[in-house]
């Protein structure tokens, strides 16, 4: 059977997807594409249409979208990084969905002008509006793990890593939410992964 092939570059969003097979220890072909001319050729449009990367064909699967390729690559090759029971992968579904839809776009805004802003033209109201507005949803997390240490209990599931790999451009831009202690110390545990060392390692 021929091994699953991931494309993309850990220096974008596909770290999400190459953090994800980095944890379920599945043997992987890496084809480091990165999201300029690379994912703009016809050979790899012929993978992913849109011309973003990640992407990743497993066989006779194709799937484009880091949280559709992280929720297939835990429930296939994942073991228990993967719900056993419809209600929690309901709630994997939920978090994913949510972490894309309430953190990223507000998150967005800060990175565009921290890394893709001339200094001078930079707008910190841009910056305070979109911090401002990360609160909410940084309660919300902090709220849901008020009583676990994880999304979906005691142990790091799908759900955590689909969330934290949102997250992890907070991080880089070094936005600082440890006012919400629940979602900090969360936040810490997932970053401290042997798997995201390993990933964020590769080209």
């Amino acid at each position: 059977m021929s091994k699953p092939i991931l494309y993309g570059v850990s220096a974008s969003r596909a770290i999400r997807s190459i953090w994800a097979i980095e944890e379920t220890g599945v043997d992987y072909e890496h084809v480091p594409i990165h999201f300029f001319e690379d994912s703009k050729k016809p050979e790899y449009l012929a993978i992913n249409p849109n011309g973003r990367i990640p992407a990743l064909v497993d066989g006779d699967l194709t799937l484009f979208e880091s949280m559709a390729i992280n929720l297939y690559l835990c429930k296939t090759y994942g073991g228990a990084l993967y719900p056993d029971n419809p209600a929690d992968e309901a709630r994997a579904f939920q978090w994913s969905v949510w972490g894309i839809s309430e953190i990223e776009p507000l998150q967005m805004q800060i990175v565009v002008q921290k890394f893709f802003t001339p200094e001078d033209k930079r707008d910190a109201g841009v910056i305070e509006r979109a911090g401002a507005g990360l609160e909410r949803p940084f309660k919300v997390l902090d709220d849901a793990l008020a009583g676990s240490p994880f999304l979906l209990g005691a142990e790091f599931s799908v759900a955590d890593l689909n969330v934290a790999a949102v997250m992890l451009l907070l991080d880089m831009v070094q936005h600082d939410y440890s006012t919400h202690a629940h979602l900090r110390r969360w936040a810490d545990a997932c970053y401290a992964r042997p798997a995201l060392a390993r990933a964020q390692a590769m080209g």
